[in-house]
């Protein structure tokens, strides 16, 4: 029967070509100018401030010096080492006065792949290349001593935000006082000031490498340095920048970042900030279960200014929209919003996780908000889908005529001129019946830019880190049992089989039936699994919307009519005698 075979699945070879060609397109345009687009690189450092650097350096080895010629020079040092710990609602930093860094820095809001509280301090990297909030200078011995005295704290024991805590370090003619002030959100402040015989001294607050939840290569795979000059940000991934590299302002702000964390210094005095760009190697595990062991860089900042005294504030917490949009730089307008990079389709990526955010106030689960909203985005384009199907009908309408034209010049081979009035015919007997060309192609034009959006917008939306559905237990992690996939695959296949398309080559109904499962699959099986829910949900709904306009007049028309085309293309049977 014509039903069995599914005469609705034909459809015209040019626009099936169109639209492989379109889809071959976006993937090459998104990735390609997600990948290897060209990056803006932030200001090197001039001959003259490096030459000023080097005055520092020489100065701070001056210090080691007079400190061995001077023994008997004032110092201010503690007998043995001690902790801080400073609370708000958001986190816990515990300091030690060796070197008056941080030693744990907790998240109380998220947690770990383990289930603990997370640890924005990198436990490898710190205990490799030093701790956050420790000092960064161009002399290794004098950076070696600030980081391991032991300061005098202003106080011990734990402190509740809003605090001031203080550290104070002096010996042979080198002091060191950093002053850190806490209040109820993500940011503090700090000042740091360095002097060498009463002079000041240029040396930078920094946070040496990596972030605590970089626990596999999966997540440093994102890895990044952050800048923004003059209101104007870049991203920079770990294989393009440099260690030990100075940048010289002006710098809004500067730091790392993985898909969902940051740590992000803000300088006072943007003008004259400083930054010095960091990548030590560490080893990780592929798959994080501590096995298949490879070295990648651990990226890492440090922050100050050219005149030596250093004013900066530090953001270190997640990449959550509700928040970066509420720490501003300096000039009161710049904000670390920009911290989100979706990719090309980043701007589409934004207002579809805003409209997310929007469902997820009436929708506490951001599964079912993931499906709420697939559910409003696919009735916004119902209309569209009448319309491709009303396109497609008035295609079959004069497929008899196309195929006439077709066949006066199938004696002519493809590169013959000839075939270009073929296609002129068709054309103007297309135009001359009001058919559109692209009218079928246009629900694809649309969803393409909204399906890359939700490929580059939720591997990196931290609201959906850890977020639960039934058995998946991130959102943002592939399934581990691959349903969403394997339901995505046999709802892509009945979305081809039961979607009217008019005149479609048998050769090209197959590969279309089979390559647009099979890259659907391909796609979400180790990707987010929002991804897999998204576009799984869309397929059952567009698949219940095709059935009901099936059985339409509009509908029955189009299978009558393909009905009989095929039954016109069977060949006859030719009886034999018994």
């Amino acid at each position: 029967m014509a039903e069995i075979k599914n005469p609705n699945q034909q459809a015209n070879a040019g626009s099936s070509t169109t639209m492989l060609v379109m889809m071959v397109v976006f993937l090459g345009v998104f990735f390609g100018l997600r990948y290897f687009g060209p990056k803006k690189q932030p200001t090197p450092a001039t001959p003259a401030q490096q030459q000023q650097a080097q005055q520092h350096q020489e100065a701070l080895q001056q210090a080691t010096t007079t400190a061995v010629a001077n023994p008997t020079a004032a110092s201010v040092a503690a007998e043995g080492e001690q902790t801080t710990t400073i609370e708000n609602a958001v986190y816990r930093i515990t300091f030690t006065n060796r070197g008056a860094q941080v030693t744990h820095w907790i998240l109380k809001d998220y947690k770990d792949s383990h289930g603990a509280p997370l640890d924005l301090v990198h436990k490898t990297v710190a205990a490799k290349y030093g701790y956050p909030l420790s000092l960064y200078s161009y002399d290794t011995s004098a950076m070696a001593k600030v980081n391991s005295g032991l300061y005098v704290a202003s106080a011990t024991g734990n402190l509740t935000a809003p605090a001031t805590l203080t550290f104070t370090y002096a010996t042979g003619g080198l002091e060191v006082k950093k002053t850190f002030t806490f209040d109820n959100s993500y940011v503090l402040g700090s000042r740091i000031e360095v002097k060498q015989n009463g002079a000041p001294v240029r040396a930078l607050l920094t946070w040496p490498g990596a972030l605590g939840d970089q626990e596999n290569t999966s997540h440093h795979t994102y890895d990044q340095v952050d800048t923004s000059q003059n209101g104007s940000e870049t991203h920079l991934a770990a294989k393009k920048v440099s260690g030990g590299n100075t940048l010289n302002g002006p710098f809004d702000w500067a730091g790392i970042s993985d898909p969902y964390f940051a740590a992000i210094f803000l300088p006072e005095n943007p003008a004259t900030a400083t930054i010095v760009t960091l990548s030590h190697p560490i080893d990780v595990s592929k798959d994080g279960d501590g096995k298949n062991l490879i070295s990648i860089p651990a990226l890492g900042v440090a922050a100050g200014d050219i005149s030596g005294f250093s004013s900066v504030r530090l953001f270190a917490g997640p990449k959550a929209v509700s928040v970066l949009k509420n720490v501003k730089a300096a000039d009161g307008k710049t904000t670390l919003e920009p911290l989100l990079d979706f990719g090309f389709f980043g701007v589409i990526g934004k207002y579809l996780f805003l409209a997310l955010q929007a469902v997820h106030k009436y929708v506490p689960n951001w599964g079912w908000s993931i499906i709420v909203l697939t559910v409003i985005i696919n009735l916004i384009l119902l209309p569209l889908r009448y319309k491709t199907m009303q396109s497609a009908l008035k295609m079959q309408r004069i497929q008899p005529q196309m195929d006439a034209i077709k066949a006066r010049y199938a004696k002519y081979k493809v590169t013959d001129p000839k075939r270009g009035e073929m296609n002129a015919e068709i054309m103007e007997l297309q135009k001359r019946e009001g058919v559109n060309v692209f009218g079928g192609c246009l629900p694809t034009l649309i969803q393409l830019p909204l399906l890359f959006a939700f490929l580059g917008m939720l591997p990196k939306v931290v609201e959906l880190r850890g977020a639960h559905w039934y058995w998946l237990h991130d959102l943002t992690a592939a399934d581990p049992y691959h349903i969403l996939p394997i339901i995505m695959i046999v709802s892509q296949f009945l979305m081809q089989f039961y979607t009217p398309s008019p005149g479609m080559d048998p050769a090209q109904q197959k590969m279309m039936a089979f390559m647009m499962p099979a890259f659907s699959g391909y796609i979400t099986w180790n990707y987010a699994s929002g991804l897999a829910l998204y576009w799984s949900i869309g397929n059952l709904i567009g698949i219940i919307q095709q059935q009901v306009m099936n059985r339409t007049s509009l509908g029955r028309e189009m299978k009558e009519l393909a009905a009989k085309r095929a039954r016109r293309r069977q060949p006859a049977t030719i009886q034999g005698r018994r």
